[in-house]
């Protein structure tokens, strides 16, 4: 019996047990990692709170020469303020249905050449994707009056069309669908192609199953990039109730409607982070994923 549990004993305490455990202890080294993580996540925080305790003081924070984190008397006034004043609720919904439908575009098209440009061999191939990424480092401005001289054309200009269609396709966005679906087997496709699977059978119900990673990737970076554009919705929405709210809060600024403008500007710049926020957090898991598959740094 002694002989049997000098036996066991030493089988308690395996070799990979041990780093195991060593591993679980907060050292020294890991506090300093997670207090410079916690300060950065605060730094990185702070002006949405700032937004917020403007948008809930009296007058907004700018009025009184004190400086406070939270004020005394919080108030809803300068939301009712501005959704009184301004058509608000129009400038909400026009930013949702632009976003909405440019991100399911842009989605859609990312997918499906990202998929032509991973697995399809065809003649340019090179040279097209090559293209796509050369548009990549071509600043906005420099194609801005031919898109608006097209927009114009088709006569588009106060639409939200104007503003979704000339955005729709994103070099960015192909690039990394085409990257994550690298990755996807050729044998995988090849074997779908031998029981008689279409293109567009296999692109659906082989393909698609398999990325949504990505499309969790793609979502977040249109969606963003979409709500917070400013500059092409500026050249092309000209009517006051048209506006997206990047350009609406701009025009708030400068309206001379509001005695002081700063609390309901933060008020409606609190409820523009909402949508973004909500989006991040949906798509969350898929976002870290995709980008680990893709690669990107």
């Amino acid at each position: 019996m002694t002989s049997i549990a000098q036996d066991t004993r030493p089988a308690l305490e395996t070799p990979a047990a041990v780093p195991a455990a060593r591993r679980n202890r907060m050292t020294p080294g890991r506090w300093v990692v997670w207090a410079l993580l916690v300060c950065g996540a605060l730094v990185m925080a702070f002006p949405v709170y700032w937004i917020l305790v403007t948008a809930v003081t009296p007058g907004g924070q700018s009025q009184s020469g004190e400086f406070y984190l939270w004020p005394s008397e919080p108030t809803l006034a300068n939301f009712a303020e501005a959704f009184e004043s301004q058509p608000v609720g129009r400038w909400i919904l026009n930013s949702v249905v632009i976003a909405g439908i440019g991100t399911a575009i842009t989605v859609i098209v990312a997918l499906m050449a990202g998929y032509a440009f991973a697995k399809f061999s065809f003649r340019g191939r090179g040279v097209l994707f090559g293209a796509f990424l050369v548009t990549i480092v071509v600043p906005a401005q420099v194609t801005l009056v031919p898109s608006f001289l097209v927009v114009v054309d088709l006569r588009l200009v106060d639409t939200i069309w104007a503003v979704i269609l000339p955005r729709a396709g994103d070099a960015i966005a192909v690039f990394i669908a085409r990257q994550f679906m690298l990755k996807i087997p050729d044998a995988l496709l090849e074997a779908a192609r031998i029981d008689g699977a279409g293109e567009l059978t296999i692109f659906r119900r082989i393909v698609l199953p398999m990325s949504g990673p990505l499309v969790g990737v793609l979502v977040i970076l249109a969606f963003m990039g979409k709500w917070n554009d400013f500059l092409w919705p500026l050249v092309t929405l000209q009517g006051t109730e048209n506006l997206t709210l990047p350009v609406a809060l701009s025009s708030m600024q400068s309206s001379g409607i509001f005695d002081n403008p700063w609390g309901p500007i933060m008020a409606i710049a609190f409820l523009s982070l909402l949508p973004l926020l909500v989006v991040f957090l949906v798509f969350q898991r898929t976002f870290v994923q995709g980008i680990a598959s893709t690669g990107l740094k």
